[in-house]
């Protein structure tokens, strides 16, 4: 708020005025007092100078309560000035703030839209690789059944050849044991033990039943024109040995059948069996 100085009025004229007005009236009061009643002019005259005095002595206060009042008037305005003038600036600063907001909001619109495209291009390119993805993923559990099915059709083909193989060298040690010559059976017999432990270093074993053992329908199976075995027959021949691959069954052993009657034809026991000369080993 601005400063201003009050302004004093100097009262010793106004008083000397009215002393002397006041004076002059108790002059003409002592001079004329007899006949003062009696003229009027007189008597206008002795009122006029006191009004006069009292004026003059009240005059100097009446000016300075005047002064005093305009000065407040005035402090009010410049204060109603000043304070305008901070509603004006205020006012300014809100319309700024107001402009900064707008350009804020119209940003952060901008930003907004920029992240959604952002957004929308992210989830198609995740869609895209996705998709890709899913399809090489596809072509790559393709590839892999293809080889899967190549390896499963190799394994089948080599497995095939190496049971040929076995089957081969159990058809020569028969023969060599139909021939009669120990040293010929001896080396066949140990051509086919190492034929068998190279087979099962790849899980192929061979399946041999011993003579005598009760027929099983899962393990065995009977060459072709026999009739199916009654309850107590058994094994009485190995015409060929049976195969399993990595302890699954992959062949039963061929075997012929006797019943315990036949077997005592034969002249033994279901333990010791003599082979039919007429049974030749074959090939599966």
């Amino acid at each position: 708020m601005t400063n201003v100085t009050e302004a004093r009025l100097v009262k010793w004229p106004f008083i000397l005025g009215d002393l002397l007005l006041v004076g002059a009236a108790g002059a003409i009061a002592l001079i004329y007092r007899v006949n003062l009643l009696t003229h009027w002019e007189l008597l206008v005259i002795f009122f006029v100078a006191l009004a006069l005095g009292a004026y003059l002595l009240v005059l100097p206060w009446i000016l300075e309560f005047r002064g005093r009042v305009r000065l407040a008037e005035s402090a009010d305005l410049v204060t109603a000035a000043v304070q305008w003038q901070k509603a004006e600036e205020l006012a300014a600063q809100i319309a700024r703030t107001t402009s900064l907001w707008q350009g804020v909001q119209d940003h952060s619109g901008q930003t907004v839209a920029a992240a959604r495209e952002i957004a929308e291009r992210m989830a198609a390119e995740t869609a895209s690789f996705t998709q890709f993805m899913q399809k090489l993923d596809d072509g790559e559990k393709a590839r892999l059944r293809l080889e899967v099915e190549k390896l499963k059709r190799g394994e089948g083909e080599w497995l095939q050849v190496i049971v040929r193989l076995l089957d081969h060298t159990f058809i020569l040690h028969q023969a060599a044991i139909r021939s009669g010559k120990p040293g010929l059976i001896e080396q066949l017999g140990n051509f086919q033990i190492a034929c068998r432990d190279i087979a099962r270093r790849v899980g192929l074993v061979p399946l041999l039943p011993q003579v005598g053992d009760p027929f099983d329908a899962q393990r065995h199976q009977l060459r072709e024109g026999q009739v199916p075995p009654s309850a107590n027959a058994r094994v009485f021949e190995i015409l060929g040995p049976g195969y399993t691959f990595q302890s699954q069954l992959l062949r039963p052993a061929l075997v012929e059948l006797r019943t315990a009657e036949e077997f005592a034809l034969a002249g033994g026991d279901p333990g010791e069996p003599i082979p039919p000369e007429s049974a030749e080993p074959r090939l599966l």
